[in-house]
């Protein structure tokens, strides 16, 4: 009897191990793929264009496909890309690098509005400076794995100012209305308690008190009027009340909620950049 059970004992492991073997020769396994090569089909932009030109070609990125290959042969899955700027010598990691992602294609084509757009309404790059900048891409496969990254190729490039990312006051004014202030949501608001100061046709500035958490404002281009007004997309995001991205909104948008803690706070609102900045006194 024990000689039959050692026999049989003996069957069950070998044809485990047979379908053991099957099963790891059935695996799929990555085997790489191959940095895509960038290249640029200029070295130096103009941006200095009249405002007709600003549909020409400024720049074309071109990379060749990774190839990403496994053990049955070159993927035919979607690569997707991430296009990088930045500065020379800051090697991609200044708070001004801009990144964009790119699905499936193989180049990416901005024009003389798009790419100065990139330059100083993203990157905000002073305008009117000569620069020189370096891109890359990196690919990857999946959920981000495997990821291959290119060469780096320079162009210089000097941005000018395009429109301001957020439509600027017609009235040259600008005022805060809201519970977090002086003046409540009474609309027309305190003059000029709460009427802001013009820095420049695009950046104006008023530092009053504001109550803290739970109370929101807006700001207004004409004093006593609901018609228009600038807000932001989602109050909830993080950080929103110490700063962030605004809006025109003639209906619609989110009242700005105020700090955490009551005080008094220095309000800056840049629609070149299209961003407000809240910092206490």
């Amino acid at each position: 009897m024990k000689r039959i059970i050692t026999a049989f004992t003996s069957l069950v492991l070998a044809t485990f191990l047979l379908e053991s073997c099957e099963k790891e020769e059935n695996k799929i396994f990555y085997e790489g793929g191959t940095s895509p090569a960038l290249t640029a089909s200029t070295a130096a932009v103009n941006l200095q264009p009249p405002p007709a030109d600003e549909s020409a070609e400024a720049i074309k990125f071109n990379w060749t496909n990774p190839e990403y290959t496994f053990t049955t042969g070159i993927s035919s899955q979607d690569v997707n890309y991430k296009l990088e700027f930045d500065t020379v010598g800051a090697n991609f990691g200044s708070k001004s690098k801009y990144t964009t992602t790119i699905a499936r294609e193989l180049s990416k084509r901005y024009t003389v509005a798009e790419l100065n757009a990139v330059l100083g309404n993203s990157m905000f790059l002073p305008f009117g400076r000569k620069y020189t900048l370096e891109a890359r891409i990196t690919s990857t496969i999946g959920d981000n794995a495997a990821a291959l990254t290119s060469n780096k190729v320079t162009f210089t490039a000097t941005p000018y100012a395009p429109p301001p990312k957020v439509a600027i006051p017609v009235t040259g004014k600008l005022y805060i209305v809201g519970n977090a202030t002086p003046g409540g949501w009474n609309n027309p608001v305190p003059t000029p308690s709460q009427e802001f100061t013009k820095i420049s046709n695009t950046e104006y500035t008023i530092t009053l008190p504001l109550g803290g958490a739970g109370n929101f404002y807006l700001f207004l281009p004409e004093n006593g009027s609901w018609s228009s007004k600038y807000a932001v997309p989602d109050n909830t995001a993080s950080g929103i009340s110490n700063g962030g991205e605004f809006r025109f909104y003639s209906s619609g948008g989110q009242d700005i909620p105020a700090p955490a803690a009551p005080g008094n706070y220095k309000i800056t609102v840049d629609f070149q950049k299209g961003l407000f900045t809240v910092v206490k006194q």
